[in-house]
Formats: structure tokens, sequence, C-alpha cells
């Protein structure tokens, strides 16, 4: 498994950004074992970290560069700065842009990548995974499927509650506002809402990308993730949810990510020789 840690200048956000990248073009072939189609491009998972987390978090916390090997998947992972992968327009980051667009046509560009949407996908856990749900309906012209684990569904009426004794950085009003903007009635109005995203689908019979979610039975999001999911089968919307034994961690995740590619429509993949397979047929 070849993993690759990138710099490159993003236009969106004006800056260098870090950008790791899992991609299975290491695996050895001897005599006649089965071998993949020369030029073949990759289906690719666009992987987004949660809240205090960077670029490599999914790489260390998870097995997720087995999984990817297992599967013939490219796996690229950006940093999201705590900022909801979002636009934030007056200090110039462009975040849900550089996910939706920037770095899919970067990534496009440098690796051997599937160009389709059907096997272009976004998914994220708690931070990442509404910035994969927010991101995956605003771009569903790109992703044809939403990977969205113990997701913050935070743009709602919570947003205007004042907490006067925040622990946490998120809780501040300061730091919602220069996250969701100033005026945060609006927010919850505008596309930075999933439940607005799906609506304007509906309405203008777009097609909704296919949506696996899933959160852990000790979350102290799953009251947030089953509201969502019971709006998305009230509106005819098809998801597949998983509640299961778990809290907002690891070991919950490395599960459920498992669990995520195994129902996203990917290849089995021709196994090859490297250091985890050595003596297997």
């Amino acid at each position: 498994m070849a993993i690759f840690r990138i710099s490159f200048m993003a236009e969106t956000l004006g800056r260098t950004v870090p950008l790791t990248v899992i991609l299975p073009t290491d695996k050895v072939y001897f005599g006649d074992m089965p071998r993949r189609e020369p030029g073949k491009p990759y289906k690719t998972l666009y992987l987004l970290h949660g809240i205090l987390g960077d670029d490599t978090d999914w790489l260390y916390g998870t097995r997720i560069a087995r999984w990817a090997a297992e599967k013939d998947l490219c796996v690229v992972m950006p940093s999201g700065e705590n900022m909801f992968y979002i636009d934030q327009p007056d200090p110039g980051n462009h975040y849900g842009e550089f996910i939706g667009r920037e770095l899919v046509e970067f990534t496009r560009k440098t690796f051997p990548l599937s160009h389709k949407r059907e096997d272009t996908y976004i998914g994220g856990l708690s931070m990442g995974g509404y910035g994969a749900m927010r991101n995956g309906l605003k771009y569903s012209d790109t992703f044809g499927a939403i990977v969205a684990l113990s997701s913050a569904f935070l743009v709602d009426e919570s947003l205007l509650v004042v907490n006067p004794n925040p622990t946490f950085p998120s809780d501040r009003q300061e730091y919602k506002k220069a996250v969701f903007g100033q005026d945060l009635e609006a927010a919850i109005a505008s596309d930075k809402n999933p439940y607005v995203l799906i609506r304007q689908h509906l309405e203008q019979k777009k097609a909704i990308p296919d949506i696996f979610m899933a959160c852990g039975s000790d979350d102290f999001l799953l009251a947030k993730n089953r509201e969502f999911v019971s709006f998305l089968r009230e509106n005819n919307v098809p998801v597949h949810y998983v509640e299961a034994p778990g809290n907002h961690e690891w070991d919950f995740w490395d599960t459920h990510i498992k669990e995520a590619l195994d129902w996203l429509p990917l290849e089995d993949a021709i196994a090859g020789m490297s250091s985890g397979n050595i003596g297997k047929e």
C-alpha cells in the first residue's frame, strides 16, 4: 500500500495545504498471479476527519489502509482545520469548494483515478460526517455515495443557543459565527444545512447520492443522527443506517468504516503480494 503525504497550493484556501493519500499501486505480482488491468482507474473515497484532527487521523486511528488495499480503493484525506468543511468567504476559507471541486480536480490530475460519479465517494466522522453529508449533497454531480459516521448535524436551532459556561471551543458563539457566519439564523436556512439541501434536491428532482450512516448507541450525537435518518425516511430518501453499541470513539469508526466499504459498490481486489499477505494464495 502506497501512502503519499503531499503539500499543494489550494486556490480556494489561498495557501499550501497538507494531504494524505492511500493508493494501492505498489502490489507485486509473481508468475501467473492474476493482475489488475493495466491503466484501470481507481475508485476513490474522499475521507474527512473530525474536529481537533488532521489529514492523518484516519490513517492512525483505523485500519483504513488495510481495508483500502483489500478493495483496490484510493482514499484521499484532506485537513479541515476545525472549520466544518464549509465556505467562510470573509477570511477566504472556501472549504466547501475546496472539498467538492478543487480537491477532486487536483487528485484526478495527479493520480490514476476514475472521473465517474459512480466511482467517487465522500465520507467522514463527526465534523467530517457533517462535511461529507453537506458537500456530498452540495456537489451531488460529483459524488455517487456519502458515508457519514457519528455526524455532527449541528446547523439547526441549537446554533442559536448560548452556552453561559462553554468548555469546548465549538460551544462558543464566537466560534459558531466564525465558522457558519455572523447571521446564524441565515446559516440555518442556507445550504450549510443538510436538511435544506435534501429539500432542494427533492424539489428540483435531482439525484441524491446513496447514503450510509452509522452512530453509536452511547454517542452524544445519537439524537441528531436519528433525527436526520427519520427526516430522510419521511421524505422517501433511501438511507442505510446502522446503530450499534459504541461511543464517539475510534473503535466504533474502525468497525463501521469497514462496514461502509463493504456497502459501497467496490470490486474484489486482486491481492498481489505485500508485507501483509505473504504466503497467501
